[in-house]
């Protein structure tokens, strides 16, 4: 039976803000998810099947490709999108950015769940 590398079709892929909280409610941070997707498509290590984005989280169906790690393709979705969110709030809504603090050694603000969820 020849070798099948699972890494390489297409998987299920669900990220929640932390808390449920609706941050991505608004459409500039909506704009955050799409801008990175695109990247991450320019860039070719995913297609993009399918995507919804929810008020409190985001669904995906995409497909890591030849060459890329799906763990480090999410871990850098999640950690740029994070990012972004933290600098929007820093410039409209530093009320709303206490809201994601967090008491942890490795960061001040956490936007995503820890648990995001990938099904093959």
């Amino acid at each position: 039976m020849a070798d099948i590398n699972f890494d390489y079709h297409p998987q299920f892929f669900t990220a929640t803000i932390l808390e449920w909280k609706h941050l991505l409610k608004e459409d500039e941070f909506k704009d955050i998810i799409i801008k990175s997707l695109q990247f991450l498509v320019k860039e070719k290590s995913v297609v993009i099947y399918a995507f919804v984005i929810m008020p409190n989280h985001i669904h995906l169906i995409w497909q890591i490709q030849d060459g890329f790690k799906r763990d480090k393709i999410q871990l850098r979705f999640l950690k740029f999108t994070a990012q972004q969110m933290k600098f929007k709030l820093l410039q409209t809504d530093k009320l709303q950015l206490e809201h994601f603090r967090v008491n942890t050694s490795d960061r001040e603000y956490q936007f995503w769940e820890r648990n995001a969820l990938s099904i093959d």
